[in-house]
């Protein structure tokens, strides 16, 4: 049962930065390989479209084929041990791929690397939204989406300086081995929340394809499970690629790309999630409609911000210490703070509006769609159209692959715009879905 009592506990507040930090072990471990990219093409003879399918297709088929199931597996059995199982896997498989031999070793790895990230994002917004009040989960649910902006911080920023000073093999072990630790302290130091006993009324318990056929039937949800997945193609794409095209186009080495997308793009990513979960909260409380209406708006602002960034032409750059950045990576800057509304907003919709027994399987959905089309299609599009475009261009194919990549954020613009009326409808009752949990109406908050 989610926790919409008033009272936050100090293990709610312990849970969550452990899951947090998990998040983000997450993304450190799928994101470290955009920087690396280079060295493994080289050392493998790779082309573009192979480190696209590398990156993109090899870890999205995966994690989608095993999303459904373990978050299933966590409805039934609990999420703690579900996370900290996922977590310990992943992060051994990430420490393995630093030692293979050949390219094919490579992607069998990273195979295991999502598999084992399909059994922790999804249970992890579960349990929040058990652990937290819905007043306040917003806020919560901030807190944890700070993974993808951290992990690019992390794994993008440091990971280009630990691959300049060690080679991207050792990079791999480094990387992977804290997720093992944070594992067992999830196990051992976490009580599970309470959750409810029964099943939820209206819904019976049924298969676990006819659960997600039932659930994604559910009109706001759709809209959700879709704008994830197509916000994610150009997301993606723009995590994998951006450090080899300022490689590329702007003549910068492994280290100073890394040091600008991670630390520079991933720190406006981190104030910008903060700032998305604060507005979606005040917001929504005046219309429920701004609950999604924060993600279209962050998103449009966004496309503007990316595609001036990838269109600015080299050449022109200032200094910061010993560092030439790019004018144009002042673009980038803005749309790495609007380019993340579409995660948090849609995080805590959907705990509102699925019922509380099928809550993991339910934003497994969104996960799925999210790794399929963002993982699977985003980065090998971005190879595919930058190895057409190279016969042409040559070397400034990458800048234009991208270009066209950012314009698909359209897509979900379109829709969370015909979203909003739904997910408001379905709030005010005229189409109702059953709640996670009743919010108790006669007690004092204990915080705020």
């Amino acid at each position: 049962m989610a926790n919409d009592t008033n009272k936050v506990t100090a293990n709610a507040h312990w849970a969550l930065f452990l899951l947090a930090v998990i998040y983000v072990m997450s993304y450190i471990d799928r994101l470290i390989i955009s920087v690396l990219i280079e060295p493994i093409k080289l050392e493998f003879a790779a082309s573009d479209t192979m480190m696209g399918l590398l990156t993109g297709v090899a870890f999205a088929i995966f994690y989608t084929a095993f999303g459904l199931p373990l978050g299933r597996l966590s409805d039934r059995i609990g999420r703690k041990a579900v996370i900290a199982g996922a977590c310990i896997i992943w992060s051994i498989f990430t420490m393995f791929s630093g030692i293979v031999g050949s390219f094919m070793m490579l992607v069998l790895l990273r195979i295991g690397v999502a598999i084992g990230e399909a059994g922790a994002s999804a249970p992890s917004v579960a349990m929040i939204s058990e652990l937290y009040p819905a007043r306040l989960r917003g806020r919560a649910l901030a807190i944890f989406g700070l993974g993808p902006s951290l992990g690019a911080v992390l794994g993008i920023g440091f990971g280009g300086i630990l691959a300049e000073l060690y080679g991207w093999r050792a990079t791999f072990i480094i990387v992977g081995a804290p997720g093992v630790l944070i594992g067992l302290i999830l196990i051992f130091t976490v009580k599970s929340p309470k959750r409810s006993a029964s099943a939820t009324p209206g819904i019976p318990e049924q298969g676990m394809i006819r659960t997600a056929l039932t659930l994604i039937k559910i009109p706001s949800l759709w809209n959700i499970v879709a704008a994830g997945g197509a916000a994610a193609i150009t997301g993606y794409a723009i995590q994998m690629w951006t450090p080899s095209f300022m490689i590329r186009s702007h003549q910068m080495s492994i280290q100073e790309a890394g040091l600008l997308m991670g630390i520079g793009g991933g720190g406006l990513a981190i104030l910008g999630t903060l700032v998305c979960g604060y507005v979606t909260d005040k917001m929504s409380t005046k219309d429920s409609g701004w609950q999604l209406g924060t993600a279209l708006v962050g998103t449009m602002i966004s496309i503007p911000f990316a595609i001036t960034f990838y269109l600015w032409p080299a050449g022109t750059a200032f200094t910061i210490g010993s560092l030439s950045v790019p004018t144009g990576f002042l673009f980038y800057m803005g749309f790495a703070f609007f380019g993340v509304w579409w995660t948090v907003p849609c995080f805590s919709a959907m705990t509102r509006i699925l019922p509380a027994d099928k809550l993991a399987q339910g934003t497994s959905l969104f996960f799925m769609s999210v790794t399929l089309f963002g993982a699977g299609l985003g980065p090998v599009f971005s190879g595919v159209v930058s190895d057409l475009l190279y016969s042409a261009i040559g070397a400034e194919a990458l800048r234009y692959a991208l270009v066209v990549t950012t314009a698909l954020l359209l897509v979900p613009c379109f829709f969370l715009l015909s979203g909003i009326p739904k997910y408001r409808k379905q709030l005010l009752g005229n189409k109702p879905a059953t709640p996670v949990t009743p919010v108790a109406h006669n007690s004092k908050p204990a915080i705020s």
